[in-house]
């Protein structure tokens, strides 16, 4: 990743969920979410593909609203975040559910026990980097508990289901 973009970008994709000019540690997220734009989500579960080119297409509305003009391409194609991938479905359970894509963000961070970290308060590194694992690999349980779409009642293994269809069950149980 070409660093000096990267950082552009970052700051960016912290200000769709955050705001970046809050100087109170316990009012800023910039290490939590540093880690999750520098965490790689993978998929193999099938379609989540799609759910990766939401958090992709997020570059291309940032190369527009900045007007940077010429980006290589190798940038655009590089893998998705966790960041950009839990902002892409904020904006989807925007869409689906209403609310602000913002609210869904965090909702998203509390639903893997990520919330109530902040500059102030941080989690080591490995705690972080545990969670994310256990998102992307699906080791959570059955229901989705531990994911970023846990279910009350689930008729399926969430572990196993692609993440718009997670969604789409998680907004129908508790929206």
């Amino acid at each position: 990743m070409n660093a000096p973009l990267d950082e552009l970008y970052f700051q960016w994709l912290y200000g769709q969920v955050a705001d970046p000019n809050v100087e109170d540690p316990s009012k800023t997220y910039w290490d939590i979410l540093r880690r999750l734009f520098t965490k790689e989500f993978v998929w193999f579960v099938p379609y989540d593909g799609n759910r990766i080119e939401d958090g992709k297409d997020l570059r291309q509305e940032f190369i527009a609203e900045c007007t940077l003009g010429h980006v290589e391409l190798s940038w655009l194609r590089i893998g998705c975040s966790m960041l950009e991938l839990m902002i892409g479905l904020s904006r989807r359970l925007s869409f689906v559910a209403e609310g602000e894509p913002l609210s869904w963000f965090w909702r998203l961070m509390e639903n893997i026990d990520l919330l109530g970290y902040n500059d102030a308060h941080r989690i080591p590194k490995s705690q972080v980097d545990n969670i994310l694992n256990r998102v992307i690999w699906r080791t959570y349980d059955y229901n989705g508990e531990g994911g970023l779409f846990p279910l009350a009642y689930s008729t399926e293994d969430q572990r196993k289901v692609e993440l718009w269809k997670q969604l789409n069950a998680y907004v129908l149980e508790r929206f």
